[in-house]
């Protein structure tokens, strides 16, 4: 299968933004832990936005790249900030906030980017940006720019899925105790067929797609929601 220039570009493109909020998204988990006490990411030396720090060969990379390929939804991971839950000042509530933290964050880089996409638009179409740069650049930054926004957007939502270890799975491991909460984080065990059946399986064989329906009701409409002057 050929691919145009366009379509590499663009993978290219998202692949980049995709790592980049990726590592945002650990270091909010870490600092948020420091926050309430615990210190372990800071003493490994994670509290960084160096990529070399967080990349992870599969989840930053060759994961986005073919999802990117494949044409769905795209999101990555890097490799988990470390944190000690016994550290924690208040551990049941800290817990939960310092998972909450990675998809805060990508929410704020997606309210960011937005605003900065329609700052640009604006420039562009009242000719305040025409003069320095070039239609091309112009439209490159504008592509860079949505994708940002779309990527942090997709990595929020999808973050919240309550499958462990997905930063969802917090949310509803404070409601749980005792034996509810094991079971539950047996679960861990089952996560990625489970994934790869919802994305893959299901839309391929059953023109089921649950993980797509679900992204463009939450990343799709805040999406056009916050971009709905361009």
């Amino acid at each position: 299968m050929g691919y145009s220039i366009d379509t590499i570009v663009s993978v290219v493109i998202t692949v980049l933004l995709v790592m980049a909020s990726a590592i945002v998204h650990e270091v909010a988990h870490g600092w948020a832990a420091l926050l309430c006490g615990d210190t372990t990411a800071r003493d490994a030396g994670r509290l960084t936005l160096d990529p070399r720090a967080h990349l992870d060969g599969f989840g930053s990379l060759l994961l986005p790249l073919v999802m990117a390929l494949l044409g769905g939804p795209v999101f990555a991971f890097a490799k988990p900030v470390p944190y000690n839950p016994y550290k924690l000042r208040h551990p049941r509530r800290d817990e939960l906030l310092v998972a909450l933290a990675g998809p805060a964050s990508n929410l704020a880089q997606a309210l960011l980017g937005a605003v900065v996409l329609n700052l640009s638009w604006s420039a562009i179409v009242e000719g305040v940006l025409t003069g320095a740069l070039s239609t091309d650049v112009a439209s490159l930054l504008l592509q860079v720019l949505s994708t940002y926004v779309m990527v942090n957007l997709v990595l929020c939502f999808f973050n919240l899925i309550p499958l462990p270890p997905l930063d969802g799975s917090k949310v509803v491991l404070f409601f749980l105790s005792g034996e509810a909460r094991a079971r539950y984080y047996r679960l861990e065990q089952y996560a990625m067929p489970i994934l790869i059946i919802a994305l893959y399986v299901l839309p391929s064989l059953l023109r089921l797609d649950p993980v797509g329906i679900y992204l463009d009701w939450t990343a799709g409409g805040l999406y056009d929601l916050l971009l709905t002057g361009l």
